[in-house]
C-alpha cells in the first residue's frame, strides 16, 4: 500500500505541474497547492482546473476517517467507497470553499452534531447514498442548503423523523430520497414508501400515540387482572384458613367436657 500511495503522489505532482501548453518558464512558476503533499501521503489525488478549482479524490482507499490536513482551497472532495462509519464534529473544518462532497458507499450510520460545521455557505452537493443511516437530525446537518443524495439508506420512518423533516434546510427535492426501510409502528406498511409521501397521508406521531395509548391500556388491564386474581386467591385462601380455625375452636369445648367426665 505505501508504494501505491507513493505512485499516487507522483501522478498528482505530475498532473499539477505538467501542462503541454506551458513553456519551461511558466511551468516553474506553478506550485503544488498547500496540503496536497499531505493528501498524497494518505493516498489521495489532487487535481486542479480553472473552472472547477481544486479537487481531492480519496475514493476507495479503505479510509476509516476523514484525512487530516486537506488543502484549504479544496472545492470538491471525494471520499466514496471507504470505511467511514460516522461523520464526527468538525470533520471538514478548514475547508471554507468546499462545494461538492461525496460520502457515498461508506458505512456511515451516524452524523454527529457539527459534522458539517462551516460548510453551509458553500456546499451545494452532498452525496450520502449507499450508507447505513436510519435517521436525520437537523442539528447534524448544520443548516446545509445543499442538494443531497439520500437514497439507499435503511431509513427508519417514525414520529421523530417526520418532525425533523420540515426543519431541514436541504433542497426539498433531496427529501424524496428518504425511502422507508422500516417504520414505527410497523403496521403502517411504510416499507418502500418515501417519507414525504407517507407523511402527506398519515400522521406517524398520531398513529404512534394511539399505538402507545393502546399498549398502555392493555398493560394496565393486564396488571388489573393480576391484582384482581391475587385478591380473589387471597380472600379464598383466608376463608379456608378461617373455616378451619373456627372448626378447631368449636372442637375445643367438647374435648374439655369429655376429659372432665373421664376424671369423675
Amino acid at each position: 500500500m505505501p508504494l501505491v500511495w507513493l505512485l499516487r503522489g507522483i501522478v498528482t505532482t505530475f498532473l499539477l505541474f505538467y501542462d503541454p501548453g506551458m513553456t519551461s518558464s511558466t511551468a516553474g512558476q506553478l506550485r503544488l497547492p498547500p496540503g496536497c503533499r499531505d493528501a498524497a501521503l494518505a493516498g489521495c489525488l489532487c487535481s486542479t482546473s480553472p473552472p472547477a478549482g481544486l479537487s481531492v479524490r480519496c475514493s476507495g482507499l479503505g479510509l476509516a476517517a476523514v484525512p487530516h490536513g486537506l488543502p484549504n482551497a479544496t472545492r470538491r472532495l471525494y471520499l466514496d467507497g471507504n470505511l467511514l462509519t460516522s461523520v464526527p464534529a468538525d470533520a471538514f473544518a478548514g475547508l471554507p470553499l468546499l462545494a461538492e462532497l461525496d460520502l457515498s458507499r461508506n458505512q456511515i450510520a451516524s452524523l454527529e452534531p457539527g459534522g458539517f460545521r462551516g460548510l453551509a455557505p458553500t456546499l451545494r452537493s452532498l452525496d450520502l447514498s449507499h450508507n447505513r443511516l436510519t435517521s436525520l437530525e437537523p442539528g447534524a446537518l448544520g443548516g446545509l442548503r445543499a442538494q443531497a443524495n439520500l437514497t439507499l439508506n435503511p431509513w427508519h420512518c417514525n414520529c421523530r423523523m417526520q418532525v425533523a423533516m420540515p426543519q431541514l434546510d436541504l433542497d426539498p427535492a433531496s427529501l424524496a430520497g428518504v425511502v422507508c426501510h422500516s417504520s414505527e409502528p410497523e403496521e403502517v406498511g411504510a416499507r418502500g414508501v418515501a417519507l414525504v409521501m407517507l407523511a402527506s397521508e398519515l400522521d406517524l406521531c398520531a398513529v404512534s400515540k394511539r399505538t402507545t395509548d393502546m399498549a398502555m391500556l392493555v398493560t394496565m388491564f393486564g396488571w388489573f387482572a393480576v391484582v384482581i386474581a391475587y385478591l380473589v386467591y387471597y380472600v379464598r385462601h383466608n376463608q379456608e384458613d378461617t373455616r378451619r380455625h373456627l372448626e378447631y375452636l368449636k372442637s375445643l369445648p367438647s374435648r374439655q367436657t369429655s376429659t372432665l367426665s373421664t376424671m369423675v
